[in-house]
Formats: C-alpha cells, sequence, structure tokens
C-alpha cells in the first residue's frame, strides 16, 4: 500500500458498532471484491469492498471477515481469513499478508487461512439462527457482475437453507454516514492531494494544451503524494463538452476563449476527495464567463451555509433550487413566465441547473447514507452546483468537501483550493 493506515483501534470501534445492532445469534460475513478481468489475462487493479475495508482495515483480496458476538468460543466472535502465501505467490505476487501483519492491522486476534473458511462457517453455523448478508443497497447502484459476495450468498442458501436471514447494509448505511476523525483526517488527505494536483496545473493550462495533458499533469501529482490516482474517472471538459455531465473522453483541445470544466480528485487510503473547479483556458474570464462563474459561486457559498445537524437532504435541495433561480432571473436566463409555468416535478432552475447539489463522501465517492435522515455531525458532503448554457458553449460547476458540525457552518475540508476568480486569473497568469 502507498497510504498510511489508520489505526487498529478505528476498525475495532467499526465492529462493536456493526455487532451491538446485531440480532441475537446471528452471524455476519463479508467478503473482499474480485479482481476483474478484462479479456486475455488482463485484470482490472484491485479495488477492496469498502465495507470489508471499514470493518478490517485489510487492502487484499480473497479475504473474509466473519462477526458472530453469540460464539460460544470467544475466539471464534470475531475471525480473519486471509489468503495463503506460497512458493509461486512469492515468485509471481509477491508475498500476501501473513497471520501476524493481518492482526496488526484489523485488531483481530483470530487470523485465519481462507482454506479454514467452509469448516469454521460449517462448525459455527449450528450455533446460529440468522446470516447477515452484504447486499448493494445504495441508492445509485446499478450493478449487472456477479460478484463475490453474490457468489457467497447464493452458496450460502443453498446448503444452509433453515437458516433466517438478515441484511448488513441498513446497518452500514448509518454507520459509514458520520465519520470518525480517522475517517475526516484521510479525506483531508486527498483534499490535500487534489489541491497540489490543481496547483499544479493552473499554470499548465493554455490555448492549445489538450484535456488528456491536464489528466497527465493532475495523475502525476497524485501519485508522487502517495495516491492511488483518481477517486474516479476523472473529467476534463474544455468548451462545449462541459454540458455534458459525465464527459469522460477528455480528448479535445483547448481553444482561447473557452472554459475548463475539472471534476477531478485524488483518493487517499481508499477515501476519496471530489472537487470540481473551472477555469478560463486563456487565463482571463470574459465578462459574461465571470458573471455567470460568480453565480455558480454565490449558491455554492449560500448552499454550504445551509448545510447543518438536522436538515433532511431532500428540503436542502429544494432551498438550493429557490436560491439558484434567484440567481439564473438575475442573469436573465430565466423570466417571471418560467417560474410562474414551473411544477414541483420540473422546476425552472432544472433547465440550467439538472443534477442534485449534494451527496454523501467517504470511502466511496457517492457514499452510504440514508438520504430520508436527517443530517448529522461529522457527516461528509460535497456542495457542487453549476450553471450550464449549450447555447453558448459553456458550462460552469463548482465543488468542494464538507464536514458538518455541531452547530454553525460546515467545515470546508478544500478550503484552500483557489476557487474565487480573481485568485485563479492572479495564478494563471504568474
Amino acid at each position: 500500500m502507498k497510504y498510511k493506515p489508520i489505526s487498529n483501534s478505528f476498525y475495532k470501534k467499526t465492529r462493536k458498532a456493526f455487532t451491538s445492532q446485531m440480532k441475537s445469534k446471528s452471524l455476519a460475513v463479508f467478503n473482499s471484491n474480485d479482481i476483474y478481468p478484462i479479456s486475455a489475462d488482463s485484470t482490472i487493479p484491485f479495488h477492496q469492498h469498502r465495507d470489508i475495508f471499514y470493518l478490517s482495515g485489510i487492502d487484499q483480496e480473497q479475504t473474509i471477515l466473519l462477526l458472530f458476538p453469540d460464539s460460544l468460543n470467544p475466539k471464534y466472535r470475531e475471525i480473519l481469513f486471509v489468503r495463503k502465501t506460497n512458493s509461486k505467490i512469492i515468485i509471481w505476487e509477491g508475498a500476501k499478508l501473513n497471520k501476524e501483519q493481518a492482526r496488526e492491522l484489523s485488531g483481530i486476534e483470530t487470523v485465519l487461512w481462507l482454506e479454514d473458511f467452509k469448516s469454521i462457517f460449517q462448525q459455527l453455523s449450528t450455533q446460529c439462527e440468522t446470516f447477515y448478508f452484504n447486499t448493494n443497497e445504495h441508492y445509485r447502484q446499478n450493478v449487472e457482475t456477479e460478484t463475490r459476495e453474490d457468489r457467497f450468498i447464493k452458496w450460502c442458501k443453498d446448503n444452509y437453507p433453515a437458516h433466517k436471514t438478515a441484511k448488513s447494509n441498513p446497518l452500514l448505511q448509518e454507520l459509514r454516514a458520520v465519520k470518525a476523525q480517522e475517517e475526516i483526517q484521510q479525506i483531508q488527505i486527498a483534499c490535500d492531494i487534489t489541491e497540489k494536483g490543481i496547483r499544479r496545473i493552473l499554470s499548465f493550462v493554455k490555448p492549445g494544451v489538450w484535456e488528456y495533458e491536464i489528466e497527465a499533469e493532475l495523475i502525476h501529482e497524485f501519485i508522487r503524494n502517495r495516491s492511488r490516482g483518481f477517486a474516479y474517472e476523472p473529467i476534463i471538459a474544455s468548451g462545449k463538452n462541459a454540458n455534458i455531465l459525465h464527459y469522460i473522453e477528455n480528448n479535445k483541445q483547448c481553444k482561447s476563449g473557452e472554459l475548463i470544466l475539472m471534476d477531478v480528485a485524488a483518493e487517499y487510503g481508499n477515501y476519496s476527495a471530489d472537487l470540481t473547479r473551472t477555469l478560463p483556458v486563456s487565463g482571463r474570464f470574459t465578462k459574461r464567463q465571470k458573471e455567470i462563474y460568480n453565480a455558480v459561486l454565490f449558491v455554492k457559498n449560500e448552499a454550504t451555509k445551509l448545510l447543518r445537524t438536522g436538515v433532511i437532504w431532500k428540503d436542502f435541495h429544494v432551498e438550493v433550487g429557490k436560491i439558484m433561480t434567484s440567481e439564473l432571473l438575475r442573469l436573465g436566463l430565466l423570466d417571471k413566465s418560467d417560474v410562474q409555468n414551473e411544477t414541483n416535478k420540473n422546476p425552472a432552475y432544472k433547465k440550467y441547473f439538472m443534477h442534485g447539489t449534494s451527496h454523501h463522501l467517504g470511502l466511496n465517492t457517492h457514499d452510504y447514507g440514508l438520504l430520508h435522515l436527517p443530517m448529522e455531525t461529522n457527516m461528509v458532503f460535497t456542495v457542487e452546483p453549476g450553471i450550464y448554457i449549450p447555447e453558448e458553449g459553456l458550462g460552469i460547476r463548482l465543488e468542494d468537501d464538507v464536514v458538518i458540525q455541531k452547530s454553525g457552518a460546515p467545515l470546508n475540508l478544500m478550503s484552500n483550493i483557489p476557487i474565487e476568480a480573481e485568485e485563479i486569473e492572479d495564478l494563471m497568469n504568474n
């Protein structure tokens, strides 16, 4: 791993919080992700399943975590199963975690080899009544690939049909939504690395540069600062490309007079940052560009103030919509008749601002969090309004990551990253 791991005391706390909410005589299993194939012998680089990482800190494939707080044998109340290294693995891949290393990272005393899982599971199944399965229930999920977790659930149901089942995800949605200080620190490091990348390209962007060249500059800075790379597929969209919300081709040349919208951020230790900045390719905003830019910045700043404990996500977006509507009227993009004819399902502002303003951030870029529950202290959210005007060939979005505070305005983890139009111009021309 490139990153500095969190102390195992954090993972002891996450497991205790999870098991305290489990039903009596129940057992929970969490599987690592697969290494997914591309074709032939090529694979996608391994990314650990965030749930098993959240509960154990183990960042290695073919890992299983078993939690059984009512086990008759105390040493089987927490068990970590890891892949055993053999001579072939040592030569081709390098040694995997040994038991002591896995114990030190996770804080789990009972570490066994993966080959022992089925026999231990059989033994413990006679003592429990309910299995907790870890299904993907994120509100954005659209997964077509069968996962290692899916295969385990099928195997378990086929071989243990008499057991009851329960879901881990609702518990994790609440637990993971509120961040511990150790997690906020990891996100802050990801934000700080992102800042280094942005400052690097402020002096690099100029007419004639290609979007993919900017991408290359950013990934260079991220990796040299111990990030694995981008927290998500980078969006580097110049000119009219900024009106494609998920533009990822990054293959156009940046032209004089255009704006370039960059939705790019680093990850660190599996925690994501999420940032958007919009820059003038020529180093100076036109009067019209700056007018729209400052309107987006105003909405972002006002929206940030609304993120407080007790606020409901849906209500927050309604209030942001009102602020955006006022700015669009001021800019002349909407008129009074547009507002008079709007409906709840189709508010007028959606013509120029069609996505949400905020989402949970953490181990996933779109992290866990039940949106019908009130916001709580130490939840981390993005704030990312935008105005998109295809007929003018421009789109502007600005985004920071903030932490909900017990009282008052949120803490902006990206406060050091330039965002004011004049500061950006000064840095691009210095």
